[in-house]
Formats: structure tokens, sequence, C-alpha cells
């Protein structure tokens, strides 16, 4: 019976394992700064991950968008035309559907003020044979003139790529419809003639909106 002290006889041409050659006890460690990807760019200073569960929020689709004007006039001086009435027949750098709509705004601003004063001195006879009709007809002339006063300078001040004044241009196209509806239910119906009016300026508004009038406008927005 052997001794279990005793050390075996070491094989011929066995050697002893070297000590250093001893694998470590344990999973392998993984090193502390592991290699990037090829193509990988570290996050800038300052960068935070988005907690678990963020859904990035999908890119804006392309085409039209509207926004409210950021352009608004501070004082009343913005809201006239630069060099006064002088440029008004002096169009500006701007694509063919923009000024088709601002010759459009334009002489229906002057052949509206031309109406106007005609209409004005009708009225003062109609209030002769029919006061409440003639006085109402009376109101209805004094704001068309003020308006076709305004479409004339809000037309001026869009040439000049002011978004504000497109917007305006937009409103006072709706308030021309609703003033040719009331005229024609005064008169009847004999005033239908102010219908067609409407349609110019709705084509003029809708030029004014098309995309290449569009990227215009935001292409100016920097340099006014």
């Amino acid at each position: 019976m052997s001794n279990p002290s005793d050390v075996p006889p070491q094989q011929p041409g066995a050697q002893p394992p070297a000590s250093g050659s001893v694998p470590p006890a344990g999973p392998p460690r993984l090193p502390a700064n592991p290699p990037s990807p090829p193509g990988y760019q570290a996050p800038p200073p300052g960068y935070q991950a988005p907690p678990p569960g963020y859904q990035g929020q999908p890119a804006p689709a392309g085409g039209f968008r509207f926004e409210m004007p950021a352009d608004r006039p501070r004082n009343f001086g913005d809201a006239l035309p630069a060099g006064g009435l002088s440029g008004m027949f002096k169009v500006a750098a701007m694509p063919t559907e923009l000024k088709v709509s601002y010759w459009i705004w334009l002489i229906g601003g002057l052949l509206g003020l031309l109406g106007g004063v005609i209409g004005l001195f009708g009225s003062f006879v109609l209030v002769a044979f029919a006061p409440a009709i003639g006085l109402l007809v009376l109101l209805l002339v004094i704001v068309a003139l003020a308006l076709a006063t305004a479409q004339i300078l809000l037309a001026m001040k869009m040439k000049e790529g002011r978004e504000w004044a497109r917007f305006a241009l937009t409103i006072l196209a709706g308030i021309s419809l609703v003033l040719a509806l009331i005229s024609s239910g005064i008169a009847d119906g004999r005033a239908g003639g102010n219908l067609p009016g409407f349609l110019i300026s709705l084509v003029a508004t809708v030029l004014m909106w098309l995309p290449n009038a569009q990227a215009w406008f935001v292409a100016n927005r920097g340099r006014i």
C-alpha cells in the first residue's frame, strides 16, 4: 500500500508548468476602454443620453406649413412704405407669382379709390331721397375707401418682403367678400358686380401663398 505523502515520480521528458503560465481563476476581464467601431464619433461635451423608452420626434414633412408672421410692425412708421409712394410702380426682384399678385392688389386699390370717390357723391344724392339707406351706403363707401387705401399700402409692404403685409392682405380679401355680399343684399342683388372684384382679389391671394412666393419670403427673413 502506497503512502499518500509520496510524490509520484516525474515522467521522463515532462517539465513542470511555469508559475506565470497558470491561467487565473474566474471569467476573463474585459478591457476598461474597448476600441470604438469604425466610423464612430464621440458625443459632444455636455451630451446627456435620452431616458429609457424615449422616441425621437419625427422629422417635419416637406411642403407648405403656415406660420404666423414674426415681423409685425413695431410702430406706425413700420407700416408705411419705405421711401413713400414714389416706389409704387417699381417692382423689386420677386417671383413672377408675386409680381402678378402685386399688380392686382395695386391696380385694384387704385380702382377702389376711384370707385369710392364716385360712390361718395352718389351716396350724398341717395341720402336726399332715402336717408336710411343713403346713410348706410355712405358708411359702406367710407369703409371701402379705407380698405382701398390700406390695400395699396399693404401691397407695397408685401413687395418689400413683409410677411405681415401678406397676412393682412389675405384678411382683406375675406373682408372684401363680406362687403360684396352686404352690398348685394342692400341693393337687392343689383350690386353683384362687386363679386368679380372679390374673385380677382382671391386670385391675388392664392398667388402670394404659392411655393415660389413662400420661398422668396423665407429667403428675405434674415435681410429685413
